[in-house]
C-alpha cells in the first residue's frame, strides 16, 4: 500500500448533492469537519426527462471549495480526486458551451434503434459490458443529434475536469459507463461509435489512470493552497464505492445504497469470466473491471416514502423484519438495463386496513433488498463461490433497520463499512494505490 503524509481533496459528483471533503492521505479517511455540501435538485418531467442544471451544479461545487478554504482546510493538499455518477451526457456547441442540461442516468429519453438481424448484441454486450439501452450514449447521442446541432459530447465529470484545469479529459472508468468503450482495449469501440453516428474525436479524450492535470490560473488564485496540486481523472462512483468499502477482489461483493443501489465485484480485466447477459461490466482503472447489477430504487425510495407518508421516524421500527404481509415491487423509478420497465411501475400487493405507513416503508425496503439479493446470487454463480458481502453507502449508514434487513435477506456473513464516504475514499484509493479496509 502506498502511504503518504498530508491530505487529499475529494470531489463527489452525486445526483442529489455535490460535495467536497478532505481525506487523510494515509488511509483515505475523512478529516473531521472538513466537508462542504451543495444540495442538487434534479428536474423531472413527464416526458421522461431527469436533468441537472450544469451551471448551478458546477458553481455549487466551486462554492464547496470556497467553504473549505474559509475553514482553513485547503492546506497541505497533495492530490485532488473525483468520484462521479456514471452515464451523464451533455451536448456541446463548437465553442464547448452546453446546448443541453446534464442528462442524468435517470433520464429515459433516447431513440429506438433498429440495426437489423446482422447486429449481434450478445457480442456487443460482451465487448462493451453494456446494451443498446436508453441509459447509454449509443442511444442518447442519436437522439441529441436529432434534437440539437452539437459539435461534441461530454459527461458531467469531464466538464468539471475541464472547468478546473482547462483540459477536457475522461478516464477509462467514466468512459466505460457511456456504453461506448471496448473493455479489453480501453479505447472507444468502433461499432459503438458507428451506432451512435459519431467519430471518437467528438467524445472526451480517454487518459490513463496516472494522468494528472493542474488547476488553471483562475482557480490557483482563488485557492492558493491548491497551486500545483495534481488533479486525477474521475472514477465512476460504482467502481469507487467498491474499492472504498474494501471489496476490491473477486472473493467479495459490495452492496452500496445511495440514491440508487447496486451489487458489484471488482476483478482483473485480464482473464475475466464471460459476462452473463443480465449483468453489466465497467472499468475501475487500467487493470481492473467491476461487474454487477444496479437498481433504480433505493435511497430515493426511502426519501420519497418518508416524506410522502410523513413518518415520524426514518425507520419502520414497529415492524419486524420479514413480518409484513405486504409485498412491494420497487419499480417507481423503472429498472436499469437490460430490463426496460418504465418509471411509474411500482406496485404494492396485499394491503389491508390494518396496515400502516411503517408497513409500506418496511415492504419497500424489503422489496429493494430482495432485488439486490437477486443480483448477488447471479454474481455468486459467475465467480463460482458464495461471495462475502460488505455493505456501504449513505443509505446503509443511515438505517440500522435496513442493514439488518439486507443481512437477513442475504443469509450469509455480512460486514458493514463504518465509513459512509465510500465513493470519495475509493476514488482516492484508485488514484493513489491505497488499500482501504472495511
Amino acid at each position: 500500500m502506498t502511504r503518504t503524509d498530508g491530505r487529499l481533496l475529494a470531489l463527489d459528483l452525486g445526483t442529489s448533492s455535490a460535495r467536497a471533503l478532505v481525506l487523510s492521505a494515509t488511509d483515505a479517511s475523512p478529516v473531521p469537519g472538513a466537508l462542504a455540501r451543495h444540495k442538487i435538485s434534479p428536474t423531472y418531467g413527464g416526458d421522461g426527462s431527469a436533468v441537472l442544471d450544469l451551471h448551478e451544479y458546477v458553481e455549487g461545487l466551486l462554492g464547496c471549495l470556497d467553504e473549505l478554504q474559509q475553514g482553513g482546510h485547503l492546506e497541505a493538499i497533495e492530490a485532488i480526486v473525483l468520484s462521479t455518477q456514471w452515464h451523464s451526457i451533455v451536448a456541446l456547441d463548437s465553442q464547448g458551451a452546453a446546448l443541453t442540461p446534464v442528462i442524468s442516468w435517470a433520464d429515459t429519453r433516447s431513440v429506438d434503434l433498429d440495426l437489423g438481424s446482422s447486429f449481434d448484441e450478445q457480442a456487443f454486450h460482451a465487448r462493451t459490458g453494456s446494451w443498446l439501452h436508453r441509459l447509454y450514449w449509443t442511444r442518447r447521442i442519436p437522439w441529441l443529434l436529432s434534437e440539437t446541432s452539437p459539435a461534441s459530447f461530454a459527461g458531467l465529470p469531464d466538464l468539471v475536469i475541464e472547468r478546473l484545469t482547462g483540459e477536457r479529459a475522461t478516464s477509462v472508468s467514466v468512459a466505460s459507463g457511456t456504453g461506448t468503450l471496448n473493455l479489453a482495449t480501453g479505447e472507444y469501440d468502433e461499432e459503438a461509435l458507428a451506432i451512435a453516428g459519431v467519430k471518437a474525436d467528438v467524445l472526451p479524450p480517454i487518459v490513463p489512470t496516472g494522468w494528472t492535470g493542474r488547476l488553471s490560473d483562475e482557480y490557483a488564485r482563488r485557492w492558493p493552497g491548491l497551486v500545483g496540486v495534481p488533479v486525477h481523472p474521475a472514477t465512476g462512483d460504482g467502481a469507487a464505492s467498491n474499492v472504498g468499502t474494501g471489496a476490491y477482489d473477486s472473493r467479495s461483493a459490495a452492496v452500496t445504497v445511495g440514491t440508487s443501489a447496486a451489487v458489484r465485484v471488482v476483478h482483473p480485466i485480464d482473464n475475466a469470466p464471460e459476462l452473463p447477459w443480465d449483468l453489466w461490466r465497467y472499468r475501475v482503472d487500467d487493470k481492473r473491471a467491476v461487474t454487477g447489477m444496479a437498481f433504480s430504487a433505493a435511497g430515493n425510495m426511502h426519501a420519497w416514502l418518508t416524506g410522502l407518508l410523513r413518518l415520524e421516524h426514518d425507520e419502520p421500527t414497529t415492524v419486524e423484519i420479514g413480518a409484513s404481509r405486504v409485498i412491494a415491487v420497487p419499480f417507481q423509478a423503472g429498472t436499469r438495463p437490460p430490463a426496460t420497465v418504465p418509471g411509474g411501475s411500482g406496485v404494492y400487493f396485499g394491503l389491508s386496513f390494518d396496515d400502516t405507513a411503517e408497513t409500506l416503508l418496511a415492504a419497500s425496503l424489503q422489496g429493494i433488498s430482495l432485488e439486490v439479493d437477486r443480483g448477488l446470487r447471479k454474481l455468486d454463480a459467475l465467480f463460482g463461490h458464495e461471495l462475502s458481502v460488505v455493505l456501504g453507502g449513505g443509505g446503509i449508514d443511515a438505517s440500522a433497520w435496513w442493514r439488518r434487513c439486507l443481512t437477513a435477506t442475504f443469509a450469509r456473513p455480512t460486514d458493514v463499512c463504518a465509513e459512509p464516504e465510500v465513493g470519495c475514499r475509493g476514488a482516492a484509493a484508485v488514484a493513489l494505490g491505497l488499500s482501504p479496509q472495511p
